[in-house]
């Protein structure tokens, strides 16, 4: 990362090494992990395909599998964001409930309260936003781990969609057209997985182009360096975090109008499966390298990993220690070659 207001001698003495170090090789050897991941896919693919051939392949259950990819693929946007940075986001559960029963009560509900109509959306993914802008500044200002900081806020997130849900009936979305949304065809795919894919390319277009995804990849390569060469790294992690918040808001939107009802727990489950997609997908942990597009892979593995075992009758037990075993093994394949600058969080 260059700084154009530091003389050009300057510039080389801090920039060179780090070019040298994460050059064009640096970037072949992504690519060809990305062809082992897909290969993987694909083999996973012929292999339940050959199992269950009525079942899994067809076009239903293809249609299925988007449709459960969407959640996942829309977290891990923000989630990858922040881990390119060095960091992680454990609030996601939490900033999803808040969003998802501020959403449901902000739409025509059984409940009979306030009726935005689609206005509901953006006011939700707001509360999204704010809970990540205080991630952000607790991070950044009080220098407070993000682990730390993004788990109390899951729990402020919870507490808040509990105290929204309340102690009345259970609010259910009585618009039958927005409820059904999700699960319309367009082009023969889901609602939900063309709002994942809308989001997966913007935030493949703000990583590439914009400086909130250079900056993260900078700071998650080397701190130090990137505030030598002028970044404002407080800045940007709080630009990231605030982004991470807005992804989990949209996926607790998206959450309750697939359950048709508001709920604080709308988001149980998900991160385990976020984090992991991220980490299989090849997005260090410490930080610097991987991007959106791997997790895309990542979670496309698990789900359809998830979906065969299902289909081929495997019980509950044995699909979560499989799972868990895959993002073990994903995580030390992962660290082992950097485990010398692994950082966790920072």
């Amino acid at each position: 990362m260059i700084d154009t207001e530091k003389p050009v001698e300057q510039q080389a003495t801090v920039t060179r090494p780090q070019q040298r170090t994460h050059g064009t090789p640096a970037r072949r050897r992504p690519e060809l992990k990305n062809l082992g991941e897909l290969a993987a896919l694909i083999v996973l693919i012929a292999v339940f395909a050959a199992l269950n051939p009525d079942a899994f392949a067809s076009v239903s259950n293809a249609r299925t599998i988007l449709n459960q990819a969407a959640l996942p693929l829309i977290i891990g946007v923000g989630a990858t964001l922040v881990i390119l940075m060095g960091s992680i986001d454990l609030s996601v559960e939490g900033v999803m409930g808040a969003s998802g029963m501020t959403f449901v009560l902000l739409s025509a509900n059984s409940r009979a309260t306030t009726d935005l109509g689609w206005w509901a959306i953006p006011v939700a993914v707001l509360v999204g936003m704010a809970l990540g802008l205080l991630t952000g500044l607790i991070h950044t200002r009080l220098k407070v781990p993000s682990f730390i900081v993004t788990l109390g806020v899951w729990f402020i997130g919870l507490g808040l969609a509990t105290v929204l849900f309340g102690r009345s009936a259970i609010p259910f979305l009585t618009d039958a057209e927005l409820k059904q949304w999700p699960r319309e065809l367009t082009l023969g795919l889901p609602n939900s997985f063309w709002l994942a894919a809308l989001v997966v390319l913007a935030g493949v277009a703000v990583a590439r182009f914009t400086r909130v995804g250079r900056y993260a990849y900078a700071i998650g390569n080397n701190e130090q360096i990137a505030r030598d060469n002028g970044v404002p790294v407080s800045r940007y992690k709080l630009y990231v975090f605030v982004v991470a918040g807005a992804c989990s808001a949209l996926a607790g939107v998206l959450a309750s109008l697939q359950l048709g009802a508001g709920s604080a727990t709308i988001g149980i489950n998900t991160l385990f499966l976020t984090i992991a997609a991220v980490v299989i997908g090849g997005t260090s942990l410490g930080g610097g390298k991987g991007g959106i597009m791997r997790t895309t892979l990542g979670v496309l593995l698990l789900v359809v990993l998830n979906n065969g075992l299902i289909l081929s009758g495997v019980s509950p037990n044995i699909q979560s220690a499989v799972s868990g075993a895959v993002l073990i093994v994903a995580i030390i394949a992962a660290a082992w070659p950097n485990r010398s600058r692994l950082r966790i969080v920072k």
